[in-house]
């Protein structure tokens, strides 16, 4: 009776942990979906002109984080940006965020 009672015990805590754990890697995924939908929105919004590029003066009116490091996101210089540049240099941030630098 005693081994019966610590095995659904063991069971009930094993289901719940394995729970959690799905419920944190399906949060992962969701949370980067509706991540990637608001810096869409933000870009779209910022972008006054319609041309799919933030100008430095669109992204000062719009986009702060984009306009501080402007520079480094407009690498070769074209004087605006694209949404894929913005999110590379973010998942770069992100990536030395993680490494420590």
């Amino acid at each position: 009776m005693r081994n019966s009672f610590i095995s659904l015990v063991f069971a009930g805590a094993l289901g719940v942990a394995l729970c959690v754990m799905v419920g944190i890697a399906l949060a992962g995924p969701v949370r980067g979906e509706r991540l990637q939908a608001e810096l869409q929105e933000r870009f779209a919004h910022a972008d006054r002109d319609g041309d799919g590029r933030l100008s430095e003066t669109e992204a000062e009116a719009g986009m702060p984080f984009v306009a501080r490091h402007f520079a480094a996101i407009d690498s070769e210089g074209q004087g605006s940006v694209s949404l894929e540049q913005v999110k590379a240099f973010a998942r770069e941030q992100v990536a030395r965020r993680k490494a420590g630098q």
